[in-house]
């Protein structure tokens, strides 16, 4: 199963004679990249993105561009990724299309700015919309590998992502080979070559988050491999800082709420598959559940961060399937320093089966996701900022609430300071719908929300989960809906709805600067 590399130098990873003809300098490969290209490149977060490529693609397009020309691109990617790519590309306004999910500064800025087109899909969707023809025709997949194996075979990096759609579905292929990444990644893949389109469709065979149902190594037709470039670079991912009291409280709301499932018999004791989105309140709730009553625990999610490390380390999970490891600089070490043992534990898959919602409720996930805000009646933002910035995306929250066992979603209740409320009469923009939502949760408490109707669940959330600083103003809210409102199924002062995200355009704050108008409602 393992290959031996030697050290003499990074081309030294590629074993395959006929791919080691191809071998070129990263300038030399962005050459026969030409504008007006699509672009399907490897990365889910920094882990795994291409690092060479892209960057000598940027300086190509800044030079031309500098000299009257247009070169643009359109970039496809697994998720987000990193300063070297999203950035780079994006720094030169090089980016005409991207999708599907992006985090980097720079591209928010390009699409708030109306400069890039920005088509932000479920991911869970990505690879089969390829297939399916829905989003035209893939030119070019640049992809990073750990190694060439002698027959053609790649042996994955540290992200899987969207990478073997891609390489099926390009008409060329340039192939970043990082020795920086190591050889024993080998072996910890799990590539489904089972998928297929309507009708062919059969069911997944997976029943348990562990199960190894594909290949070791990623297949692609070494013909269409115009270069090979060798690089020598670590993944740059961003540490995470430590749980504030907020995350803490969120946490142990979240535990407080597993262990009453698990005595009531709604869960069992050693839980279902767990997924949890990134960012630090999804570390905190890691490091809660670390710290508390269950054992052998299993994870079936997008990313493997540096909490869910921890908890391999210490015992409490068992297994983690993922499509990524995106571990900070100090995780990734402990990590490349037990790696033989993670091998057997840890299982990448593409992301087209870890976030596959026949997999997801076939196996009955705990799936926590952050949101930007919440509305009174359980609708979820967690892409748009005041209605109309992107901040992110999606991603794949929306694979795993609608099809989850448990679906929650998780925020402090206040944001810049307290001046602006979490919790909000009506969402600015609706990602998840009060139907795929059964549990919100701040650090004021947590509100289940299963089998509640929406009067109902707008005074539970009123009660758990909104500051007492909005408390007054939120609940005066709706007793004035509920009285003048045309309809009481799930009323809403249409006049006032979004008087609070234009009381903080205006004045920077939520907060109510004078009484609240009363609208009636004839």
């Amino acid at each position: 199963m393992h290959t031996t590399f030697t050290h003499a130098s990074p081309a030294d990873r590629v074993l395959c004679p006929a791919l080691r003809e191809r071998i070129m300098t990263a300038d030399q490969a962005a050459s026969l990249i030409q504008s007006g290209m699509t672009l399907g490149m490897s990365g889910f977060t920094p882990a795994g993105a291409p690092k060479a490529v892209p960057q000598a693609l940027a300086r190509r397009i800044e030079e031309q561009n500098a000299h009257g020309g247009q070169f643009r691109i359109s970039l496809w990617t697994g998720a987000s990724t990193s300063a070297e790519l999203d950035g780079a590309l994006a720094k030169v306004h090089g980016i005409e299309r991207r999708l599907p999910y992006q985090s980097d500064p720079t591209v928010r800025k390009e699409i708030n700015e109306g400069r890039m087109q920005y088509v932000d899909i479920h991911l869970s969707h990505v690879a089969q919309y390829v297939w399916f023809g829905f989003l035209g025709h893939l030119d070019v997949a640049v992809v990073e590998v750990a190694g060439i194996l002698p027959d053609g075979r790649l042996i994955p990096s540290t992200s899987v992502g969207n990478n073997k759609t891609w390489l099926e579905q390009a008409d060329k292929i340039i192939l970043e080979v990082n020795s920086a990444q190591p050889a024993a990644l080998e072996g910890m893949h799990d590539i489904y070559y089972g998928a297929a389109v309507p009708p062919l469709r059969k069911p997944i065979p997976m029943v348990h988050p562990y199960d190894r149902i594909g290949d070791p190594y990623l297949h692609c037709d070494l013909d269409k491999v115009i270069a090979v470039v060798p690089t020598q670079q670590r993944d740059k991912l961003a540490g995470f800082t430590a749980p504030d009291a907020d995350s803490q409280r969120i946490a142990q709301h979240i535990i407080d709420f597993l262990q009453h499932e698990v005595k009531v018999g709604r869960l069992p004791p050693e839980l279902l598959p767990l997924q949890s989105g990134v960012g630090n309140i999804a570390n905190a709730v890691l490091a809660g559940l670390n710290h508390g009553p269950f054992e052998q625990l299993h994870a079936y999610t997008e990313v493997l961060q540096d909490g869910m490390l921890d908890m391999l380390e210490s015992g409490k999970l068992a297994t983690a399937s993922t499509t990524s490891l995106a571990l900070s600089p100090a995780a990734m070490e402990r990590f490349l320093a037990d790696i033989d043992r993670y091998r057997s534990r840890v299982i990448l898959r593409p992301q087209e089966i870890s976030n596959h919602p026949e997999l997801i409720r076939r196996m009955g996930l705990i799936s926590m996701n952050a949101l930007i805000e919440a509305d009174m009646y359980g609708n979820v933002n967690s892409t748009h900022v005041m209605g109309s910035s992107i901040m992110n995306g999606i991603g794949g929250s929306g694979d795993f609430a609608r099809n989850a066992y448990l679906s929650i979603f998780m925020t402090p209740s206040m944001a810049k300071g307290g001046n602006i409320s979490c919790i909000v009469p009506m969402v600015s923009h609706v990602d998840h719908t009060e139907h795929d939502v059964q549990v919100i949760v701040t650090e004021q408490g947590l509100a289940d929300l299963r089998g509640l109707a929406p009067v109902q669940r707008a005074r539970r959330i009123i009660a758990q989960c909104v500051h007492p600083d909005y408390r007054a103003e939120m609940t005066d809210y709706l007793e004035r809906a509920l009285r003048d409102a045309p309809g009481k199924h799930t009323p809403h002062l249409l006049e006032e709805a979004y008087a609070w995200h234009q009381r903080y355009l205006k004045t920077g704050s939520m907060h109510a600067a004078a009484p609240v108008p009363r609208v009636r409602v004839a």
